[in-house]
Formats: C-alpha cells, sequence, structure tokens
C-alpha cells in the first residue's frame, strides 16, 4: 500500500485529507501544537522552526508527501528546500496546496493554470516562490494545487462567522472582490481523485462559477442562522478584483467539480444554528 505523508495533518484542511486517505493508503501525518496526536502512532510531531523532518521521513518512505503547512514563512521555505531535495533523489511526489493569492494583483478577469503569477500580497508571494521552485523539479514529481477559500461546517472561518452572528458583531467583507471557492469535503475527493490518477502538473480547484464575497458570505449567514447578518463593506479598490482560479487545461471530472451553491449546500445541509 502506497505511503502517504500529510505535514501539516492536525490542520483543518490537513486533518479533512487525512480522514478522507487514510482508509485507502498508508497515511501518516504531521502535527505541531494540537495536543490530541500524542499517542497516535500516525502522527508525528514536527516543528518548523525546529527541524526533525529528516528522521520522518526516513521513517516513513513516503511515495507522496502533501504540503499542507503553516506557520512562519522563512521556516516554510527552509522545510521546502529540504523536501525538494527528497523528492528530486528518491522514488517519490510532492503535492503542494497553494493558493488563489498567486494571483491578487489582477483586476477585471478569473486566473487559469498557466497565467503567469503576480501578487502584491506578502502570502501569495510567498506561495509563488515555492511554487517557482517546485517547477525545477521534473514535471512527474510534483503536483500544485492552487485553492480558493475553502470553508467547511466547522472550519475556522465559518465558525468566525458563526460566532459574529451569535455576538451581533459586524462581519467584513468586500464587495468588490470576486471569488470562487470550495468546501473541505469536495477539496478532499479532488486531491483523492489527483492522486489515484496519478496527476501531476498545476490544478485549480475551485468552484466552476464566480461570485462576490459579500454575496457569498451573505449566503452563508442566512443558511446558517435564517436571518441576515450584520456587515461591514470594506472596499479594497475603485475596481473589481477577481481573486479567482478557474480550470482551463486540466480539468477534473464534472462529478467532483462544485459550483458555489454546492459549496453552500455542505455549509447549510443539517446545520441550522440556533
Amino acid at each position: 500500500m502506497k505511503s502517504i505523508l500529510i505535514l501539516g495533518g492536525s490542520g483543518f484542511i490537513g486533518n479533512c485529507l487525512y480522514r478522507e486517505l487514510a482508509p485507502y493508503f498508508n497515511t501518516f501525518a504531521t502535527y505541531n501544537t494540537a495536543k490530541g496526536y500524542l499517542n497516535n502512532q500516525h502522527f508525528f510531531y514536527f516543528n518548523n522552526e525546529q527541524g526533525g523532518l529528516e528522521a520522518i521521513l526516513k521513517e516513513v518512505k513516503p511515495k507522496l508527501i502533501i504540503s499542507a503547512l503553516r506557520g512562519e514563512f522563512n521556516a516554510q521555505l527552509e522545510t521546502h528546500d529540504l523536501l525538494i531535495q527528497h523528492v528530486n533523489n528518491c522514488d517519490c511526489r510532492i503535492l503542494f496546496l497553494s493558493s488563489a493569492n498567486v494571483f491578487d494583483s489582477f483586476e477585471h478577469f478569473p486566473s487559469y493554470e498557466y497565467d503567469k503569477t503576480f501578487s502584491e500580497s506578502i502570502f501569495g508571494r510567498f506561495k509563488i516562490k515555492i511554487e517557482n521552485q517546485l517547477m525545477r523539479l521534473s514535471p512527474a514529481k510534483y503536483v500544485i494545487a492552487r485553492l480558493p477559500m475553502i470553508f467547511g461546517l466547522n472550519a475556522p472561518r465559518t465558525l468566525e462567522i458563526d460566532q459574529a452572528v451569535r455576538n451581533n458583531e459586524a462581519i467584513e467583507v468586500f464587495p468588490n472582490s470576486i471569488i470562487n471557492v470550495n468546501s473541505d469535503v469536495r477539496l478532499s475527493q479532488q486531491i483523492h481523485f489527483l492522486i489515484n490518477h496519478k496527476k501531476t502538473g498545476l490544478f485549480h480547484l475551485g468552484s466552476t462559477d464566480l461570485i462576490s464575497h459579500f454575496d457569498f458570505i451573505k449566503n452563508v449567514v442566512e443558511r446558517r442562522h435564517l436571518k441576515p447578518g450584520i456587515f461591514k463593506q470594506v472596499f479594497s479598490s475603485n475596481t473589481i478584483r477577481y481573486i479567482a482560479t478557474l480550470s482551463r487545461e486540466n480539468k477534473l471530472p464534472n462529478h467532483i467539480l462544485p459550483s458555489y451553491l454546492d459549496v453552500l449546500d455542505d455549509l447549510s445541509l443539517n446545520q441550522t444554528i440556533k
């Protein structure tokens, strides 16, 4: 059975991927601050800033490494340098979870897989740097999955919205930002598909249609709470900005491609907050 190592497996997305893949593969993961994994033999403690990844790689001998890491950027860059060396020298591949923010400087249109990346944000430039390093590997050695905003029933950003509604606090929204979205469950299915079919290259894993950030969050509130929320509209520019990644070349099968309405359904199914 193929061994998979998920770096950042105790985080929101990493843990969802672990739950999806563990029944089908010999799946291992790392944790940092979460305390519930101390006695779990499939989870290894790993801190970006302290090192120790070589020992984990030696023990697990993964055929696939999934990077869902978070943390200090310079430490992450050093970790990915090590990972790239490992993947280049071993019978192993890497799947890197990138972000739509690699295109966050663009206006007027969404971005596709092979469009030139350009970002004004520190986060976006950080993701671009790792992407560029990975692209120096053989094409068969890597997958770069660019993610939009990811929601879920218990996702941190979803729970923040719930808390704001309960406390009658304003939720910050961006009417001029056009986005696409995904849910944790659907993203995990898409990643599973990429692994099963040994896909390589660049993939955009978001909804097939677009919506303004304001309209999407407004719909989340109305579906989960059955009442309107209080919103603080923030206009970061005078023009419409697209922080949206669509597929043109590397398309997944239709049955695992959600619309934003599908994602809204995932957030509201059997989940009415009192």
